[in-house]
């Protein structure tokens, strides 16, 4: 049934088709019919303080601003990432900034970050928290800069959005690691990451209630830098890593072609592509350290997903399989 509805839907850009079907999906939700589609026994797992009902997360980017939260949460989501959000409203990069490599299973993004800003997080998710106030999926909010902040003032903008969402948050990722913001990545070194990871946690110790904080990090570092941040990690001690976000390594791309992708230009890539990679990190990342790995990039099935925790993560999130095998996915990893 979804291989007809997404031949349908990719008739449209990639974009457009994200929206029609978040709101097409918001209509049909209310039939109860459909929302028992999705009800699966639950699989609990306990990290870092907060219960999961499962192992299954959507990762950030599918939902920057909270816009779809009640749908996702009649999917049975363990947990969702919001975001990345950043201090001000932005409308990231011109369209077209979304492509599909479907011989790939794989999408290219160029997005920048686009969101609503955090004042219109925050209104959402202040009424999804009271209309939802026993609510089992955890809700993280993956937190940015804008792309007007210079590198050197970055930490502001993170300390901004940590401090005036915390309350609405069950945990937090810090994304250093879009390729698609200018300059972005530079703050992945070890030094501009204690800057802004050690403001973030001294706003936590004034905190009543205690939330893990985890950062995102790109597939394109070398392991030497991934040492860094490991070792970071334990100076500081913030909870782990999401490994690992888009990469821009066009040698992944091995079945679309070579035109295809120039054309599409700047981006980074996710999907089937990116399995192995994010496997490696994951996997390197778990043998030097016994911090929390959550593991994204390239789940599309039972079997990749399992590789996922079979490397060495405790949870897993999706995002491109998500949109390639549908929303059965999630039913179909939460017993893993």
């Amino acid at each position: 049934m979804y291989s007809v509805l997404r031949s349908l839907f990719f008739l449209l850009s990639p974009e457009k088709a994200h929206y029609t079907t978040m709101r097409l999906f918001k209509v049909v939700s209310k039939f109860s019919f459909v929302r028992n589609t999705f009800q699966f026994a639950d699989n609990p797992v306990s990290v870092d303080g907060l219960n999961y009902k499962n192992k299954v997360g959507l990762a950030a980017g599918f939902d920057k601003d909270g816009k779809f939260l009640n749908e996702l949460y009649i999917l049975n989501f363990g947990f969702i990432e919001v975001g990345t959000v950043t201090p001000k409203p932005q409308s990231g990069n011109p369209k077209p900034r979304l492509f599909r490599l479907k011989k790939d299973r794989a999408i290219i993004n160029r997005m920048g970050f686009n969101n609503e800003g955090l004042k219109a997080l925050r209104k959402r998710l202040e009424t999804f928290r009271k209309t939802h106030p026993n609510c089992d999926m955890q809700i993280g909010i993956n937190i940015g800069k804008n792309k007007t902040t210079p590198n050197e003032n970055a930490v502001n903008d993170y300390v901004k959005c940590y401090d005036e969402l915390y309350h609405l948050a069950d945990f937090f990722i810090v994304n250093v690691s879009s390729p698609n913001t200018p300059n972005l990545r530079e703050l992945q070194n070890k030094e501009e990451l204690k800057k802004i990871i050690s403001a973030l946690l001294d706003i936590r110790k004034t905190k009543d209630n205690w939330k893990p904080m985890y950062l995102k990090i790109a597939p394109d570092l070398t392991f030497g830098m991934l040492d860094e941040i490991v070792e970071l990690q334990q100076e500081i001690a913030f909870e782990g890593i999401v490994a690992t976000n888009t990469s821009i390594d066009r040698t992944l791309l091995t079945k679309s072609s070579k035109k295809l992708v120039l054309e599409i230009g700047d981006g980074g890539i996710s999907g089937a592509p990116v399995l192995a990679v994010s496997n490696s990190f994951v996997k390197h990342i778990r043998s030097k350290s016994d911090m929390t790995i959550i593991g994204v990039g390239g789940i599309e099935d039972a079997a990749s997903g399992q590789s996922k925790l079979d490397a060495g993560a405790d949870l897993i999130e999706i995002y491109t399989g998500f949109i390639y095998t549908g929303p059965g996915l999630v039913k179909e990893l939460g017993n893993l």
